[in-house]
């Protein structure tokens, strides 16, 4: 009995071991002619500084669409996986395979040949979704790229923060000055300044740049003196004229005033022509059309007289509602700013609060918080008499001189209680967040029939009427709202996700599509295109009348000339995996490892295992995870990319 049952598991393991499954074996693969290498040991050594590693790399197609977000059935989708296997059983059977390709001659040389390739169906499960390789998204309109994403290292010191629309203009700003494309060149060929090709812009539209300034934070258009108004992380408030000489150099400003000391963080021009600033602490300032005016009359030979008449001109709003050291205002820095033109208001607003102006008079009418609450506390500081300042002044002394009194004693025991207190305060925040940090203001917009939207970090969107009452509240999304546009009855929404979404006046979703893979900063509306910002650079156009029937027809047109402007690109990648054991990278580990083999890919991807360890990195870990605070610097990890880098160098 028991010899046939060892027969039986023999025959099963013989037939395992011999039956070779069915795979779909169309290759692409092709040897990259490299030299015969001599086989010294039968042995195989397994160490960083070995230098026969195998270099056979297979094409891998890559698609030029970043998006990775399938949209419909994919159930008969196929992509290629390089040296993709069909099940684990397969593994010693490929490996057979993978050995008796490589031939040895007479002379002991070791003759290598490529890895098969497998196309492998399936996916479409889990976070295993197979990528959309089209060269028309599926899932969304067409858009026009006028931006194409740059590399992110092509982009430091040069990052586009805001864009605004003009007439036949869209100017973008970035941290080293401002730049425009004008819209009748937006299928130009060339690319930059005088169509010089710049780092990173190499398949952007053609466009005019600045002089280089301090970085560019707000941008308003001034439409009746065909001036751009933009404010800078310096403090100033620079000025450039729509019609700039297209002679290939870079522009300058106009008229340039210091207006605060921290950085200008909001901005918007008023019905009556006012430029009003938003700055650090509550800080808002208005300056009179009338002085800028007489200083843009100025020649350019008494441009300091025109910056002096314009800075002393400012009116300080901040100290108008301040009465005996009570501010009617938040103190929060201010982050928005909106001129409702119809009604003769202005909009200033925090994270946390609001304040509603007279654009007119000047006049604080109304402060009122994210849910609504009126805040105006200019009754209560202007109902302080000198009686009650008295007797406040007294309570003061005498308190301080009991404090000089205390004990060092006393003072340990109030630094105890400071230090308990801010640990509470530090758990309660790693507990359930920031107090109404879920309700963070993020846009405002003002739409045609004179209601206020506003958005929060939590998706939520509020509708408020002119008055600062608030209406009613829609979810549609739970990633943080980050931009507004409207154009005629539809409101255009942008969010961390990189979703844009297109609701109507009662708040009702119309349609949505993934615009970029990174955060939709900013949005504008021209030329019959709704031009979306992202965080990495990228600026698309949509058409204004998306989701439409039109779609469609572009698509169906797009993807029956494919053929004229798709590019394929066959890449050679490089993939392994180091337990580096918590310990420091060097440059000299990663040639001594990958020196012979990277100089034939294009792509070299390295995974590190254990990096991190110990009780640290779970510290670390368990507050990312609490407090959701992702730039919490972790130093190994950060310290790996910049020699990969270093290394893509060499």
């Amino acid at each position: 009995m028991d010899e046939r049952i060892e027969d039986d598991e023999g025959d099963l393991i013989e037939s395992l071991t011999s039956t070779t499954p069915h795979r779909k074996t169309q290759s692409y693969s092709q040897h990259l002619g490299i030299p015969p290498i001599q086989k010294r040991n039968t042995v195989r050594k397994h160490s960083l500084d070995e230098g026969g590693i195998t270099k056979n790399m297979d094409r891998f197609y890559d698609s030029s669409d970043d998006e990775l977000f399938p949209y419909g059935n994919l159930g008969g989708f196929t992509a290629c996986r390089i040296g993709s296997v069909g099940s684990p059983a397969e593994g010693p059977e490929y490996m057979n395979q993978f050995l008796e390709g490589h031939s040895s001659d007479s002379s002991g040389e070791l003759r290598r040949t490529a890895l098969p390739e497998f196309i492998a169906s399936g996916g479409g499960n889990g976070i295993f979704r197979v990528p959309v390789r089209a060269a028309i998204h599926p899932g969304r309109p067409p858009c026009l790229e006028l931006r194409p994403h740059p590399l992110r290292e092509t982009q430091v010191g040069g990052f586009l923060r805001t864009i605004a629309c003009t007439e036949t203009q869209l100017w973008a700003a970035h941290e080293c000055g401002v730049r425009f494309w004008t819209f009748s060149d937006v299928y130009a060929a060339g690319c930059g300044v005088g169509g010089r090709v710049k780092r990173g812009d190499e398949e952007a539209a053609p466009f005019y740049e600045s002089v280089t300034t301090s970085p560019t934070i707000r941008l308003v258009v001034d439409a009746g003196n065909r001036l751009i108004w933009t404010g800078h992380k310096d403090g100033k408030v620079r000025s450039w004229k729509m019609d700039q000489p297209l002679d290939g150099n870079p522009f300058r400003e106009g008229l340039t005033w210091h207006a605060h000391r921290g950085p200008v963080l909001s901005m918007v021009m008023s019905s009556y022509g006012d430029l009003w600033t938003g700055g650090e602490g509550g800080v808002i300032k208005i300056w009179p059309w009338e002085s800028m005016e007489k200083s843009l009359s100025l020649t350019v030979e008494e441009r300091h007289m025109a910056t002096l008449l314009v800075e002393r001109s400012y009116i300080d709003l901040k100290s108008q509602v301040t009465i005996n050291g009570v501010c009617s205002i938040s103190s929060s820095d201010v982050k928005y700013m909106l001129s409702d033109n119809v009604k003769g208001k202005v909009w200033s607003a925090g994270h946390l609060s609001f304040a509603l102006w007279d654009a007119r008079t000047r006049e604080l009418l109304k402060v009122f918080n994210v849910d609504g609450q009126i805040e105006n506390r200019v009754d209560l500081s202007s109902s302080l008499d000198s009686s009650v300042e008295d007797e406040v002044k007294i309570k003061l002394v005498s308190t301080s001189k009991k404090e000089k009194s205390q004990s060092s004693m006393n003072f340990l025991q109030r630094s105890r209680n400071a230090l308990m207190g801010a640990a509470d305060a530090v758990r309660r925040v790693a507990v359930k967040g920031a107090f109404g940090e879920e309700k963070r203001t993020e846009a405002l917009i003002l739409t045609i029939d004179g209601m206020i939207w506003t958005g929060c970090s939590n998706g939520l969107i509020v509708q408020w009427d002119g008055n600062g009452n608030r209406l009613q509240d829609f979810q549609h999304h739970s990633s943080s709202v980050q931009c507004f546009c409207t154009f005629g009855s539809r409101i255009w929404v942008g969010y961390s996700g990189g979703t844009v979404q297109l609701l109507d006046l009662e708040g009702k979703l119309l349609g949505g599509w993934v615009a970029h893979n990174s955060p939709v900063i900013k949005m504008s509306v021209g030329a019959g295109y709704a031009f979306t910002l992202a965080n990495h650079g990228g600026i698309r156009g949509w058409n204004i009348k998306s989701p439409c029937p039109l779609d469609n027809i572009l698509r169906s047109e797009l993807a029956s000339k494919e053929l004229q402007y798709r590019k394929l690109e066959n890449v050679k990648i490089l993939t392994g995996t180091w337990n580096v054991g918590q310990g420091r990278a060097s440059p000299d580990s990663l040639i001594s490892w990958l020196g012979s083999a990277a100089m034939y890919v294009g792509i070299v991807v390295v995974g590190l295992q254990e990096v991190e360890m110990g009780a640290g990195f779970l510290a670390m870990s368990a507050a990312k995870e609490t407090v959701s605070f992702h730039r919490l610097s972790i130093t190994n990890i950060f310290q790996w990319p910049v020699l990969c880098y270093y290394f893509q160098g060499h």
